[in-house]
């Protein structure tokens, strides 16, 4: 009922006051007021109404961006499903040329492990008779190390291997000879005391050097070892084994040591099959 009829309502209601009791005028008095509060109810509802329609106007233009977005990803990953399994086949790929080239290596180097240890315990037997101190074979980080003291092979200061040590040689020789297919090198090594000569060798480095390359000339021509399997070096006093202060510690750090390995090429040979990565 809007205000208008109200009013209307209201000026009869004062023109029939003369014409009705004073009971029935209270009870249109009230029924008018009445008539008052539900209009103010109704219309805070219809305000309540309109901010509800705002909300779920605005919530539905959000879902309906998002349903858009959500289509638009759909159907990129459908015009992208063919590359997307190219790739996934070319990744399957890879990893199975990086399984083939680890079990490789594993192969390869439990192999060369058990031709070390081999070739160790050889070497041991055939050297039985030579004092601990002056010989030691052991298998290090997959290459096989005889290390010789300077006291058996050289007189002090001086590069010309002993005749008595020759012997060794000989058998450590004829184990290099029965591993064919393994590289042979050979490193000399000095405490730090320095050398001041005029003639050869003339300091640590050539010391060194020449000592290796002495042994490697041995090995050689009396030995009959494939000079194309040695490589011959000297590290002078730059690695050390000990300390220098001791006399024992320098007799440690002069010696020489023949080092047995696979070699490089077969190394090398897997790197040529190893994966690529693109």
């Amino acid at each position: 009922m809007n205000i208008g009829k109200i009013g209307a309502v209201l000026g009869v209601a004062v023109m029939l006051t003369s014409c009705v009791s004073q009971k029935k005028f209270d009870a249109l008095n009230e029924n008018y007021n009445q008539c008052i509060t539900n209009v103010g109810e109704r219309q805070r509802e219809i305000q309540d109404l309109k901010g509800v329609n705002a909300g779920l106007s605005s919530e539905n233009a959000l879902l309906k961006g998002q349903n858009d977005a959500l289509k638009s990803s759909l159907d990129a990953c459908l015009a992208n499903s063919g590359k997307g399994s190219a790739n996934i086949d070319k990744l399957i790929g890879e990893i199975n040329s990086s399984n083939k080239y680890i079990k490789q290596l594993i192969s390869t180097n439990s192999k060369n492990d058990s031709l070390n240890i081999a070739l160790s315990n050889k070497l041991k037997r055939s050297l039985d008779n030579i004092a601990d101190g002056d010989v030691q074979v052991k298998v290090l980080k997959g290459v096989v190390l005889i290390s010789l003291s300077d006291n058996m092979l050289y007189k002090t200061g001086d590069y010309n291997v002993l005749p008595a040590a020759q012997d060794v040689l000989g058998k450590v020789a004829k184990v290099i000879n029965d591993y064919d297919t393994y590289s042979v090198l050979i490193e000399g090594n000095t405490d730090n005391v320095p050398l001041n000569a005029s003639t050869l060798p003339k300091d640590n480095w050539d010391l060194s050097a020449l000592r290796a390359t002495s042994m490697a000339k041995i090995l050689q021509t009396k030995f009959g070892v494939n000079p194309a399997r040695i490589t011959a070096g000297g590290r002078s006093e730059y690695n050390p084994k000990t300390t220098n202060e001791s006399i024992s510690g320098r007799s440690e750090n002069r010696r020489t040591e023949i080092i047995i390995m696979p070699k490089l090429e077969e190394f090398m040979k897997l790197m040529d099959i190893a994966p690529v990565k693109n």
